[in-house]
């Protein structure tokens, strides 16, 4: 099949999560509820770090970032999914299924990269105390952020100009509740191999090399703490630790399960539940993860809520 800059199809049928009118009523009040959880908790997060300035450290200046990101990651899907659900007509015109898969893999690349700055952060004021105000200085932590972003734009961006160019001569159904990159490619009409490669290659990249990161600063991080001879010190450590790696583990585990992997085995009912969990479940649950077991970042809640009453 020829390929050409111009698709036959100019709009696409977003099915969502369910075609059932019943199911979509309780679907609709779990997801506005998560919604609403994570563009307010966010908030009131990112407000508490603004407000205390003891809190103003790379470990929380990442962790306000996270939060930022998370949100934006929110708007991209759940308002669109949510409006699916209402309304009667779940046409998405092509131009703007393209705008959301960009925004939607911009914000999901961030979000991994963040992951590993702030592993990054952990281990250099674990296992190199003396070396962490050099190493983590403000304009370094600025320069980590800001590469994250532009990494992150520079692969939506590539993906987005190659989908651009396919064919799409029919079906039209997504069988999904936003504009993702594979089930896209199911649609074309085109040959998808370069997309596929690029997905599979770059996109390797930017979500294991994060998680490699990842894994390797924890690696050391409990090495150092075993060595710690007060007990309650490792306990802290580990257990802080230990409620982040169970998140980190579910959202590199369902974002490779599902990208990392050729468009032909794409499964819609299982990859569709999976997407669910690391695009609004775990970014709703992550600044909570990292926050809410450390007494500073309780301190700092506590006294914005007085503010506020």
């Amino acid at each position: 099949m020829p390929q050409g800059n111009q698709s036959h199809i100019n709009e696409f049928l977003l099915l969502g999560l369910s075609s059932d009118p019943k199911q979509q009523v309780w679907l609709f009040a779990i997801f506005l509820a998560m919604y609403l959880v994570n563009v307010v908790g966010k908030s009131v997060i990112i407000s508490a770090l603004q407000r205390e300035t003891r809190l103003h450290t790379p470990m929380y200046f990442f962790l306000s970032n996270l939060s930022f990101v998370d949100i934006c990651f929110t708007n991209v899907i759940v308002p669109t999914m949510l409006a699916n659900m209402v309304s009667k007509s779940k046409n998405v015109p092509f131009a703007q299924c393209l705008t959301q898969m960009y925004f939607f893999v911009t914000c999901a690349i961030t979000d991994s990269f963040l992951l590993a700055a702030m592993a990054i952060d952990r281990y250099m004021a674990i296992c190199n105390p003396l070396h962490y105000t050099t190493t983590m200085s403000p304009r370094r932590c600025l320069l980590l952020v800001m590469a994250s972003w532009v990494v992150s734009h520079l692969h939506s961006l590539t993906h987005t100009i190659l989908m651009a160019r396919l064919s799409f001569c029919g079906p039209n159904i997504i069988h999904h509740f936003f504009c993702d990159v594979q089930p896209l490619l199911i649609l074309s009409c085109s040959d998808t191999s370069v997309n596929e490669l690029l997905a599979f290659t770059e996109g390797s990249f930017v979500i294991l090399s994060p998680f490699a990161f990842i894994i390797v600063s924890y690696f050391y991080i409990a090495h150092a703490v075993l060595k710690v001879p007060s007990g309650e010190g490792r306990y802290k450590v580990f257990s802080t630790c230990g409620s982040h790696l169970p998140g980190v583990a579910l959202y590199y585990g369902t974002a490779i399960s599902v990208y990392i992997r050729p468009s032909s085995t794409y499964s819609v009912t299982k990859d569709r539940v999976v997407t669910v969990i690391y695009t609004v479940v775990i970014p709703m649950l992550n600044p909570f993860i990292y926050s809410l077991r450390n007494r500073d970042m309780k301190q700092a809640l506590r006294k914005l809520t007085r503010r506020a009453e």
